[in-house]
């Protein structure tokens, strides 16, 4: 493995991870709703399993998945309803006031878990990532150390995002625009969820 290699693969890590994607406005949500050390924990969450599925991709899981498809699709469907049900109350709760949720660190690092292993498709798109960028036959070290460097990306970059979300401004900014990046949010979430219930693969 080249130091290239990694390079390559931190770009397109970056260009993935700041995306306007579900994942990341839910995390914007907990961090204005809930404050900082919430966001973190969401943040924390959230690359927890991306670089789980990167770990996963790496170790070749997508070749368990095809000699063993119901386990795939069971992932799949839990995923699925849970994405679908965070929409909906994101929905329903659009215009309600923020306040300040106490939102404790275990069940917000749980939720940012669950929102990015809900989504097995993450695990497809670091495989396809994984095929481009890395040689095969990795070694434990190797795959080791993409995986810490793609964790820590991660970590970094909602630490970073949750310090500044937990200004005043950044906090009324969201408070003014809540109603449409709620439902947006939702939207994405839903789509996401209802996308994996009716893809056959």
């Amino acid at each position: 493995m080249s130091v290239e290699s990694l390079i390559a693969f931190n770009l397109v890590l970056m260009a993935a991870i700041a995306s306007p994607g579900a994942a990341l406005l839910y995390f914007i949500k907990t961090c204005v709703a809930s404050g900082r050390a919430a966001g973190f924990a969401t943040g924390l969450g959230l690359g927890l399993a991306a670089a789980g599925w990167t770990l996963a991709a790496l170790l070749g899981l997508e070749s368990l998945f095809a000699l063993f498809p119901w386990a795939y699709t069971l992932l799949k469907i839990t995923g699925a309803l849970y994405l679908i049900w965070i929409a909906v109350q994101t929905w329903r709760h659009a215009r309600d006031p923020v306040g300040e949720i106490d939102r404790p660190k275990g069940r917000a690092l749980l939720s940012g878990l669950l929102v990015n292993i809900g989504n097995p498709k993450s695990m497809l798109f670091a495989a396809a990532v994984i095929l481009v960028v890395f040689p095969q036959g990795l070694n434990a070290m190797e795959i080791t150390l993409i995986v810490a460097n793609h964790l820590a990306l991660e970590v970094v970059f909602y630490g970073l995002f949750a310090v500044l979300l937990s200004s005043a401004p950044a906090r009324r900014g969201y408070l003014n625009a809540k109603p449409i990046l709620d439902r947006i949010a939702a939207t994405l979430l839903g789509a996401l969820g209802l996308r994996l219930l009716v893809e056959r693969t």
